[in-house]
């Protein structure tokens, strides 16, 4: 995958999350790659750690990390029902957020439990306005 695929990718899970939240995203070609809810930016949940943990924080995304035998790192990130491959990612950080993202998407998709969270008035991760 490109740079500019994984890059789109990125943007295309934050969508997901915001519209299953119930949000009208838009984005406009002189900010490519930032979502708009109106006037407020969406949170960069895969690519804002700030963001990223206040989307974990408010799903409650149990994380883990599996090293295979021999590896000196971890190679595998399991959030919630996701498994994510550190490989499929330009870093390992990288793939902690993409599977914190995508546990939330499958959360809000098929978990009855978390779906008193749709349509909240702030997103998780959202900066206070001034």
């Amino acid at each position: 995958m490109s740079d500019e695929e994984y890059f789109r990718s990125c943007v295309a899970k934050e969508r997901h999350i915001a519209q299953l939240l119930g949000h009208e995203v838009e984005e406009y070609a002189d900010s490519a790659g930032t979502l708009w809810i109106n006037r407020e930016k969406v949170p960069q949940w895969t690519r804002d750690w700030q963001a990223c943990g206040a989307l974990m924080t408010a799903f409650a995304v149990p994380v883990s990390f599996h090293r295979e035998e021999g590896e000196a790192c971890w190679s595998c990130v399991h959030a919630g029902p996701v498994s994510v491959r550190a490989s499929d990612h330009p870093n390992r950080e990288r793939a902690l957020m993409a599977a914190v993202a995508k546990a939330v998407i499958h959360f809000l998709e098929h978990d009855k439990a978390h779906r008193h969270l749709a349509h909240p008035e702030r997103l998780p991760g959202m900066r206070r306005s001034a």
